[in-house]
């Protein structure tokens, strides 16, 4: 009589992979969030970003999600880009009406943009957000975080993946709001320069911005729609307060 094959037990080295990469990217975003924010001189962004851009990439192939798992499959691009070029026009009229309108005027009103001479206005539009800030956060926060958490929204929407990357949107922009308070005219005048109500309003709509991003990446399928609707938030954004105060 033959004796049964020994059984052993039933190991989940994919999963074990995927929790670590997460714990890598979420300790990896921690510690460049401050670095970006307190450390480095303002010539290092760009390269530090881009750099742990591509090293979160890196982390979320190890732990096995591809390209195509984090949106950014290049087979299939003129849909992702497309919607993203229609979205990023929207922007623009929005905001345009937004500066015609005298009430809600004051709202791009943003005392960073009152000393940028005209290369440093198309710096920060064409070159600092698009590679510095749009790039690194996408790929972070629409990207890894979903598909290491379960699910990427360019594939698959799952509640729990982007409302845990959004809840980490979040939370990423408590250092960039400190200022925030008496720097916007608009946000100075509602909230009279609370700085902890301004950081509790700016990491509460960020966690619903970046649900709402999940669900266009979902609809652009990947997150070079949402790049480049970042980009043009950000961007036309700084755009409409340097024109508004030169």
């Amino acid at each position: 009589m033959t004796a049964p094959a020994p059984t052993y037990p039933v190991t989940h080295r994919p999963e074990l992979r995927r929790y670590l990469g997460l714990a890598a990217v979420i300790v990896l975003l921690v510690v460049s969030n401050v670095m970006a924010n307190r450390v480095i001189p303002q010539w290092a962004y760009i390269p530090w970003n881009l750099s742990m851009a591509v090293l979160l990439l890196v982390i979320a192939r190890f732990a096995g999600a591809g390209p195509v798992a984090v949106g950014l499959g290049i087979r299939h691009w003129h849909r992702p880009v497309g919607v993203g070029l229609l979205l990023a026009a929207l922007t623009a009229l929005i905001f345009a009406l937004g500066m015609a309108i005298p009430a809600t005027r004051d709202a791009f009103v943003d005392s960073r943009a009152a000393t940028a001479s005209v290369p440093m206005m198309l710096y920060q539009v064409l070159v600092r957000i698009p590679l510095g800030t749009v790039v690194m956060e996408e790929v972070a926060f629409r990207g890894v975080l979903p598909a290491l958490l379960g699910a990427s929204p360019a594939i698959r929407w799952r509640w729990g993946p982007v409302l845990g990357a959004s809840v980490l949107f979040g939370l990423w922009h408590i250092l960039p709001s400190i200022g925030m308070a008496t720097g916007n005219t608009a946000v100075n005048e509602v909230l009279g320069g609370d700085q902890l109500v301004t950081t509790l309003l700016a990491v509460a709509s960020m966690t619903i911005a970046g649900v709402l991003m999940c669900a266009l990446a979902r609809l652009g399928k990947g997150i070079k729609t949402t790049m480049l609707l970042h980009w043009a938030t950000n961007s036309l954004g700084f755009v409409a307060a340097w024109l508004l105060m030169h």
